[in-house]
């Protein structure tokens, strides 16, 4: 290991990122020295744009696996090259709304899937919203039944969380307890030691929605949309929600009121306002142009 490997592996360390963050944050470095042949403290402002325009135009790299190097790049050469001349800009995002799932079709997904520790898995992310890295770190003493909550340790930015426990998704716990007899992971891998990976996950969901016959790109993630867009219909406040699903920005939470019918589907359109206008009969009276 390098010099400055090792420097830059410490500095992230220091300021606690998850260990997640530092193998992907190093891994970038390292490709991106690679790239150029020489060592990242040798290359400057021109070769990182050189290498943005390469990661853009000829690899087509996703947005957030981009953003990722870009936050890689920034910390090496801020914190430690401690170059702070060195402009990285961030790409701007794309605001897409997320695709929501009815509560048919949430029922339909959780019903799938033949294997109880799935469809318990999927069932407790609708339930209570977490993310697919944090259903799959569950542990068995993050199930509070005595509160009917359950806590999420060490989630997105290293905070802890208390999220719910319905009396349904503890009953189908309590049924999973006596089937899987799990130790110390809630959801564990074919190696008791090790948590259920979240590709696993991904893979459960993906069998369950094409068993439900749902034509909708569905993935774990689209559980938590579910959990969020449904609470909110069924009138629960933003600011709850928010600390639910445990977003730092109130901002983040507010998209949720682009998809939610109470927000869209229940506003008046001016159209319907408009009288005595009778559209309808009036177009049936003449044959649609060609």
């Amino acid at each position: 290991m390098t010099a400055l490997r090792q420097r830059m592996m410490e500095d992230l360390q220091i300021r606690n990122y998850a260990a997640t963050t530092v193998t992907a944050y190093i891994r970038v470095v390292a490709d991106f020295a690679k790239h150029f042949g020489k060592s990242p403290d040798q290359l400057r402002a021109e070769q990182i744009r050189e290498y943005q325009l390469f990661l853009i135009k000829e690899k087509g790299v996703a947005l957030p696996t981009y953003n990722q190097i870009v936050s890689a790049l920034r910390f090496l050469y801020s914190n430690t090259l401690h170059r702070q001349i060195v402009r990285i800009p961030f790409p701007k995002y794309e605001e897409k709304l997320p695709i929501i799932m009815s509560r048919e079709e949430v029922e339909a997904l959780l019903e799938a899937p033949r294997n109880l520790g799935h469809r318990t898995i999927l069932s407790t992310m609708y339930a209570a919203g977490p993310r697919v890295s944090e259903v799959a770190h569950l542990k068995m003493t993050d199930i509070d039944s005595g509160r009917n909550v359950i806590w999420i340790r060490g989630g997105k930015g290293r905070k802890d969380r208390q999220v719910l426990l319905p009396p349904k998704l503890l009953e189908l716990l309590r049924i999973y307890f006596r089937w899987k007899r799990p130790k110390q992971w809630l959801f564990p891998r074919g190696t008791p030691d090790q948590p259920i990976s979240t590709n696993a996950i991904f893979l459960a969901c993906r069998k369950a929605a094409q068993k439900a016959g749902i034509s909708k790109a569905v993935h774990p993630h689209s559980l938590r949309h579910a959990f969020a867009t449904h609470l909110l219909e069924a009138g629960v406040d933003l600011r709850t929600i928010q600390l639910l699903l445990g977003h730092a920005k109130l901002e983040t939470t507010a998209r949720y009121l682009h998809v939610a019918n109470t927000r869209v589907c229940s506003t008046t359109s001016p159209l319907e306002l408009l009288d005595p206008l009778d559209i309808v009969p009036a177009a049936k009276a003449y044959p649609p142009e060609r």
